[in-house]
């Protein structure tokens, strides 16, 4: 017997515990059929609401359900280590417990895995129901980022992935306290298939992620896997010093041949500003490096547990 680990990272979706173990169940008698035994993590990202309760709810009707309450919110990166960290199967698959990841995917996921594939990831092929801009933004991300790293991140690419135990244990072998999932997965490589699917919205409450929150999601993601900033920054510094000198030159001319080396003072204040903001620009490029390389050499736990309830263990 084998067994298939859904782990599910949550944080205030007390509305939506029970429904996506209710759609999730629909799928039994695949996994019963291919003798798989799933197991339900759920974990709890130091929710305010009474999602961890739900989930014990859960539990004493299903010992396949499990929980893992963080001591407070530490953000869905770290539940999704956690996640990895703490399950027990022979496969995982991330989920959200939104149902925007349908549990309708899962047998034709585990198909490919049969097939020999180390992980099938999926994609979004529409935006339906997000707004145009972050819409906008968010193609405008992943185009930059594959033109500025190495590591590959498909447009569109959800959480929502199935992998075998290696692609897992590689996964945890990155323990980086900075942590950008859709770069890791592309990183660790192995043979991956993807499948697309349409939008799906929400089924009860709100998204967690504002338009500020994916934006400093983003530059996260620049940072871990991309040292190219701090070659642009490197960049316009050089292109400056050759201005200034080229300045220089002018400078001297003028003074050699009309004599008046320093009119127009406005136009020299625009140029100070200009090269102020450079500065500051290149200097803040260097800090987000900085300060991402002090917080991991402070080793800091990527998460501290709170509350932790075993699930039903199978003999293999």
């Amino acid at each position: 017997m084998k067994q298939l680990s859904v782990i599910v990272p949550c944080y205030n979706e007390e509305e939506n515990v029970r429904d996506f173990y209710d759609e999730l169940c629909k799928n039994t008698d695949f996994f019963r059929k291919k003798q798989i035994e799933l197991e339900i993590l759920y974990v709890d990202d130091g929710s305010n609401d009474k999602t961890a309760f739900e989930v014990k709810k859960l539990h004493e009707e299903d010992e396949r359900v499990r929980l893992i309450s963080f001591s407070r919110n530490f953000g869905k990166e770290a539940a999704i280590y956690a996640g990895l960290q703490k399950c027990r199967g022979d496969f995982a698959v991330l989920m959200d417990a939104d149902l925007q990841d349908p549990p309708s995917l899962l047998p034709k996921m585990y198909e490919y895995i049969e097939q020999g594939y180390d992980s099938v990831a999926t994609r979004r092929v529409t935006r339906k129901g997000e707004p145009p801009v972050r819409s906008f933004f968010a193609r405008m991300f992943y185009r930059l980022m594959n033109k500025i790293s190495k590591t590959e991140i498909v447009d569109g690419a959800r959480d929502y992935r199935l992998m075998t135990r290696q692609v897992v244990d590689a996964i945890l072998a990155m323990a980086e306290y900075n942590r950008f999932t859709k770069g890791i997965f592309g990183w660790v490589g192995y043979q991956t298939k993807w499948l697309e699917y349409e939008n799906v919205e929400r089924r009860k409450g709100e998204t967690k992620w504002s338009f500020w929150k994916l934006f400093l999601y983003s530059i996260e993601g620049i940072i871990a896997f991309s040292t190219v900033p701090l070659t642009i920054a490197s960049v316009m510094g050089v292109l400056f010093c050759v201005f200034a000198f080229g300045m220089i030159v002018v400078t001297i001319v003028r003074k050699l041949a009309f004599g008046d080396p320093t009119s127009g003072w406005p136009s020299l204040v625009c140029i100070i500003m200009l090269v102020s903001g450079v500065q500051l620009f290149c200097l803040g490029i260097l800090g987000q490096y900085l300060s991402k390389t002090y917080m991991e050499v402070k080793r800091r736990p990527i998460y501290l547990v709170r509350e932790e309830i075993e699930g039903k263990e199978i003999e293999k």
